[in-house]
């Protein structure tokens, strides 16, 4: 490969990394939350943290609140009556345990994080980029908080 087309892959892919990275980190970390079942009310957690509920339905659903669940209209005394019994579930077959790809991708998220950050720091401790960089960086942050409301 050239000289000059290596520097434009190497700026293009700087640039991109700077400008992607806010939303790696968000989703990554949203991603953390519900590996670990936090936005779910659980026995052992109870009812989950407003903020941890929000940033499950924007990383699910692109929304900031969840939609509105549509009740079903209520059954007639008529209707109830004429409704069988529900079958009885089907035997299940054991199941492997969740648990370790859980920790898999709970590290993975952590590493999303981490490496998303240094790549951060030094993408803006290059000085010949850094005005370009911080640009990428808070368009980065800005255009998907905008999209969220619009």
């Amino acid at each position: 490969m050239k000289a000059q087309t290596q520097r434009s892959l190497r700026r293009y892919h700087h640039y991109l990394g700077v400008f992607f990275a806010p939303a790696i980190i968000f989703f990554a970390f949203s991603g953390a939350l519900q590996t670990l079942g936090l936005h779910e009310t659980s026995e052992w957690a109870g009812k989950p943290a407003g903020w941890v509920v929000s940033l499950a339905n924007i990383h699910k659903k692109q929304l900031l609140s969840p939609p509105k669940k549509r009740r079903p209209p209520a059954a007639t005394p008529a209707e109830d009556h004429d409704r069988a019994a529900p079958a009885p579930a089907p035997a299940q077959d054991p199941q492997p345990s969740p648990v370790p790809l859980k920790v898999f991708t709970f590290l993975v998220a952590l590493g999303l994080i981490l490496t998303s950050a240094i790549g951060i720091v030094i993408a803006l401790n290059n000085a010949a980029m850094r005005r370009a960089s911080t640009i990428c960086l808070l368009a980065g942050t800005a255009l998907p908080i905008l999209f969220l409301f619009v």
